[in-house]
């Protein structure tokens, strides 16, 4: 008995001291540099140690048959080798550094963030509707960025060297067809979408992904907020009109509502317009948004409607009538918008989504009855799988349809109609590639088919960002972008092609402690711009493909939020070189529509013991080009310099009411933003011609913005 206990302990000391196997090896990164400290150990044991400064680890284990040694560093990607425990000596293992979501490198070429929980952001949602002469309009604070243009009577985006049309806006990923209210000729426009329901806006001026299409310029996507934090009311009363919401929460589920009035006959009655306008009605609007979420556990649905009513009427000089020319105008508008997205096994994530708009217009313009009316719907559905933090790729298909028809009575003689339906497929394709924390790419595909001008096209996008520092990185980004042609044309001529621009752009950015640089050189090439040959679209135009372009320039960018304390301030600048061949241009030349020039300068400054905020606004734009007929050149003569010096003062009355006072333009600076010319020559043989200008130089503007919640803390403050 004696002797086999005694066997035993020296079979049990021999497996315990001398029959251990051991486990031995060096951890370096990519380029061979030890990695000290790294954990290493047997899976399921308590057998490891860590690395030593060059990198080498050795332990023993009396585990037997086949193990699995792990091998784990803070920002490197764990490390698996499996096999017999005999063969685990004298190891070489090569760790792979893992991508940092909040230090790597982003893809920044052509992109602006606005957004709360973006690294990348050079705007936040309080940014968007606080910048002075904005009167909450966030794309009036967009085009304090660079690549925009100053079109001061238009009020859309002008997006380096396209035209307004040229920028397409989606919520949730959705398509929105009639983003902005109708108005009547050079009185601005302005978004039909309150700010409040939006947790952050991408703003692309060019290179954006292949998940889009049909701009050849921009798209501005809106992504509406997925849960709210408390359940409030907000009320504003304004100089000009009205509104109010609410926020109900009840579980995963909220709704969000908000209804606003808008009227412009008491401003006009108090201060009126006086720059060749008259006003029988002013802009008369009413408008309204709801947004309800559903948050499963792996799963979200969205549902978002908006209706809008405007009314006006107004009398404008014209330079070829005697009396003023009489235009009113009645809009009917609808949007509704549905999104779902659920999160599958094995990173895997299905969004799918509908949208679907009505706009209905009745035109009166000098005894003449104009009816226009669009349906337009968006079906789309994407698969996104994360194979890992290193590789994403992303497919996806959607469906277009419009039908558009418009009715013109004349006064005299008959009328007539016109109406088209179009059908459009696109389908996508996009990968997300990190090689490393310092280089990434983006490589996509995206493919498209008109029903309606029988054409297909297939564009290739791509976007490379290499970070150069701790604190820079440039990007790079090259695509082609197709667009149908515009409803004035497609109403009267369908048998034409896609309008194409070419996309090149290189990016540097500079992020340290509330300062950002941006810096952006860009090239766009334009081909198959349509042309017709009379002075407007109309069902005698001849129209053709044969319009083309080019556009460079250079964009930069500076804020610093941290330098002074209390102020917030950023400057834009844009330079823009660019000529075309389009519509009934009979050469290349600069459009109207792209000043050479263009500046912006933000300031927003908190004082305590005024319990403010105080903001001040400069917008200049170099003289636009005008063709003047009396000379023998085509668009060579330019305006004017634009110039406009806003205010904004936001006063705290106590934590949850404020007064909020603006007024754009203070100084009353008189632009010009083009010159209209008389069809026939006068007496002399010259053609007379007039300024046309703002309806108003100056606009002024009062609220009273009264927010009531649940915490008695929040405000209205990050909505003015």
């Amino acid at each position: 008995m004696k002797r086999t206990l005694l066997i035993l302990m020296l079979l049990l000391f021999c497996e315990y001291i001398f029959c251990q196997t051991p486990i031995s090896g060096k951890v370096s990164d990519s380029s061979d540099n030890p990695i000290p400290g790294a954990n290493v150990y047997l899976e399921g044991t308590y057998d490891g140690t860590s690395t030593g400064s060059d990198g080498s680890f050795a332990f023993e284990t009396s585990e037997t048959g086949s193990q699995t040694l792990v091998i784990s560093m803070l920002g490197f990607q764990p490390r698996y080798e499996t096999g017999d425990v005999a063969y685990l000596n004298g190891l070489s293992i090569k760790m792979v550094e893992a991508i940092n979501a909040l230090t790597g490198v982003t893809l920044t070429a052509g992109t602006f963030e606005a957004g709360d929980n973006s690294k990348v952001s050079v705007l936040k949602p309080l940014d968007i509707v606080t910048t002075a002469g904005t009167v909450g309009d966030f794309v009036g604070a967009l085009q304090t960025l660079p690549g925009t243009s100053t079109v001061n009577e238009d009020g859309r985006l002008f997006i380096r060297g396209g035209d307004a049309g040229e920028t397409q806006v989606f919520i949730d990923g959705l398509r929105v067809f009639q983003p902005f209210n109708a108005t009547a000729n050079n009185i601005p426009t302005r978004g039909r979408f309150s700010p409040f329901h939006f947790k952050g806006i991408t703003f692309s001026t060019g290179g954006y992904s292949a998940e889009y299409g049909q701009a050849l310029s921009s798209v501005l996507l809106l992504n509406s907020i997925d849960s709210p934090d408390q359940e409030k009311t907000d009320i504003s009363i304004l100089s000009v009109g009205g509104g109010i919401g609410h926020t109900e929460i009840w579980g995963d589920q909220s709704l969000s509502i908000n209804m606003q009035y808008i009227d412009l006959a008491p401003y006009e009655a108090l201060i009126p317009s006086d720059q060749g306008v008259r006003w029988n009605r002013p802009y008369e609007s009413v408008s309204g948004e709801a947004v309800f979420r559903s948050k499963g556990e792996m799963s979200m649905f969205k549902l978002y409607t908006s209706f809008n009513r405007a009314v006006l009427d107004i009398e404008q000089e014209d330079i070829n009538f005697e009396d003023f020319v009489r235009f009113d105008l009645t809009n009917k508008n609808l949007y509704f918008n549905t999104s779902y997205k659920l999160f599958l096994d094995r990173e895997w994530a299905l969004t799918t989504g509908a949208a679907i708009s009505w706009d209905a217009n009745d035109i009166g313009l000098r005894g003449t009855a104009i009816e226009t009316k669009e349906t337009a719907s968006h079906l789309k559905l994407k698969l996104k799988k994360n194979f890992s933090n290193r590789l994403s790729l992303a497919l996806g298909t959607e469906h277009f349809i419009t039908d558009y028809g418009e009715t013109f009575l004349a006064p005299k003689g008959p009328g007539f109609d016109t109406a088209f339906t179009e059908r459009l497929w696109g389908g996508f394709a996009e990968s997300d590639i990190f090689f490393s924390n310092d280089l990434a790419l983006k490589l996509g595909v995206r493919a498209e088919h008109s029903g309606l001008i029988e054409d297909f096209t297939v564009s290739p996008r791509v976007s490379l960002a290499y970070k150069s520092s701790e604190k820079g990185q440039f990007s790079l980004a090259y695509g082609d972008f197709y667009q149908n042609p515009r409803t004035t044309a497609l109403r009267y001529d369908n048998t034409l092609d896609f309008e194409k621009t070419s996309h090149y752009i290189l990016n540097y950015q500079y992020l340290d402690d509330g300062k950002t640089f941006r810096a952006e050189t860009y090239y766009k090439d334009y081909d198959g711009l349509v042309k017709f040959d009379t002075e407007m679209p109309q069902f005698d135009s001849r129209f053709n493909n044969s319009g083309g372009g080019y556009v460079s320039g250079l964009d930069i960018f500076w804020r610093d939020n941290k330098g002074v304390k209390n102020l917030d301030y950023w400057v834009s600048y844009g330079y823009l070189d660019t000529e075309r061949d389009f519509r009934n241009f009979r050469e290349r030349a600069r459009p109207n529509f792209a000043p050479k020039h263009n500046l912006s300068v933000v300031t927003k400054y908190w004082i305590n013991q005024w319990r403010s905020q105080v903001g001040l606004s400069y917008t200049y734009a170099s003289g636009r080009p005008y063709d003047n007929p009396n000379t023998a050149e085509f668009q060579a003569e330019r305006t004017k310099a634009f110039q406009s010096l806003s205010l904004s003062w936001a006063y705290l009355i106590d934590q949850q009411k404020i007064l909020y006072f603006s007024v754009s333009n203070m100084l009353g600076f008189n632009n010009i933003n083009d010159y209209q010319y008389a069809n026939s020559p006068g007496p002399n043989g010259n053609f007379g011609r007039r300024a046309i200008r703002s309806a108003a130089d100056s606009f002024f503007f009062v609220g009273f913005f009264w927010t009531i919640s649940t915490d008695n803390t929040s405000n209205q403050l990050d909505n003015l």
